[in-house]
């Protein structure tokens, strides 16, 4: 039986300014959702959390938490952003062009907006991308730009690979 080693993500060098990496999954935001991920991280704004307060503004139902719709489309692209991260350096141009409810099914891809050798790490490469968020129906919901320090290949930590017992 012949073992494939299963993806590994990008390194460094895999990266070339204007490429688009369609993520490959999606998220169907529940209310459980955002009231756990609201209150976790003790947001007390009540259009996250409480119908009745909510039923009364222009949306009429609870938001999405935008902390929230920031962590899950970041966390969709590290299979092909930053599974090699070393560091994440910063987000940026951080816009929330529509609004986000419970029930909607989040999207993103990113864009490779630059990349660049470390000055102080030869073993790494720093490389900026702008990701965009969208709902199923297309609509922009979030988009950011993340810059990040990315393993060039050879230099990254090794994963263990334990076989079986028995």
């Amino acid at each position: 039986m012949a073992i494939k080693e299963g993806w590994r993500g990008r390194f460094f060098e895999d990266f070339e300014v204007g490429d688009v990496y369609p993520h490959p999954l999606g998220r169907t935001i529940t209310k459980t959702d955002n009231i756990w991920f609201t209150l976790l991280t003790q947001n007390t704004a009540p259009v996250h959390f409480d119908a009745h307060y909510s039923a009364q503004t222009e949306f009429g139902k609870p938001l999405v938490d935008s902390t929230l719709t920031l962590a899950i489309v970041t966390g969709q692209s590290v299979t092909d952003i930053s599974q090699n991260v070393f560091a994440n350096l910063g987000w940026d141009e951080v816009t929330l062009p529509n609004p986000l409810f419970e029930g909607d099914t989040l999207y993103s891809q990113s864009e490779v907006l630059a990349k660049r050798e470390s000055k102080s790490r030869p073993n790494l490469g720093i490389v900026t991308v702008k990701t965009t968020g969208f709902t199923q129906n297309g609509d922009i919901v979030i988009s950011f730009k993340r810059t990040l320090m990315v393993y060039k290949k050879g230099h990254e930590p090794k994963i263990a690979r334990l076989e079986p017992k028995g």
